[in-house]
């Protein structure tokens, strides 16, 4: 066996390397993962409680964004998710106030703005991402739980992933103070969003 060593030694060391070469384009291209939110399969509730015994949901069909992960930093997380305010919608009268001065004005505020700075897995499918929203021209800090459809770095970007993602939102950081007595303060928000690879 150790004389045909030297003889079979080239041949182990070209496929080596052939192995090697077919694996680097597949991690240099797993160096990031990049989404964009699939607008027409996309939505954001807004939930608050309304006269203490009831809620009511407002909507924000029309939403855009991306979203990119990447496996040098597994914490690392660029998120930004535009909601169109000026879609709003509650199904009944209450839009028109929502949209108004009191509230989202959106004739000067058209867009509801959420950046993700940090993802924190806490299972296979759930994390914790930490960011911003802006709304009214007002920034504050927010904690999503969201859950993925699938385990996000499984996919290797190439295919759509599905997310929900909840956090709780004070609407009296953001200006909006009206009917104190009639709307909660405290504001359940819920991110549905299906990503496509982009």
């Amino acid at each position: 066996m150790h004389r045909l060593l030297p003889r079979l030694l080239p041949r182990l060391l070209i496929a080596l390397a052939a192995v090697m070469a077919m694996l680097q384009p597949a991690q240099g291209a797993a160096g990031d993962l990049r989404y964009v939110i699939d607008r027409s399969a996309s939505q954001v509730d807004a939930k608050v409680a309304f006269f203490g015994i009831a809620s009511k949901t407002a909507k924000f069909p029309d939403m855009s964004g991306t979203f990119n992960l990447s496996f040098a930093d597994l914490e690392a997380l660029d998120m930004v998710v535009d909601i169109d305010a000026r879609t709003l919608t509650t199904g009944d009268s209450q839009t028109k106030t929502l949209q108004g001065k009191s509230f989202f004005d959106v004739a000067h505020h058209p867009t509801v703005r959420f950046v993700g700075r940090r993802l924190k897995m806490t299972g296979e499918k759930t994390a914790e991402v930490e960011g911003d929203i802006t709304a009214r021209g007002i920034t504050r800090p927010i904690k999503l739980a969201v859950t993925f459809s699938v385990p996000p770095f499984s996919t290797g970007g190439t295919q759509p992933i599905s997310i929900v993602g909840t956090g709780v939102i004070d609407r009296r950081q953001f200006g909006m103070t009206a009917f104190p007595w009639i709307i909660g303060a405290m504001v359940n928000v819920t991110i549905r969003a299906r990503m496509v690879p982009g």
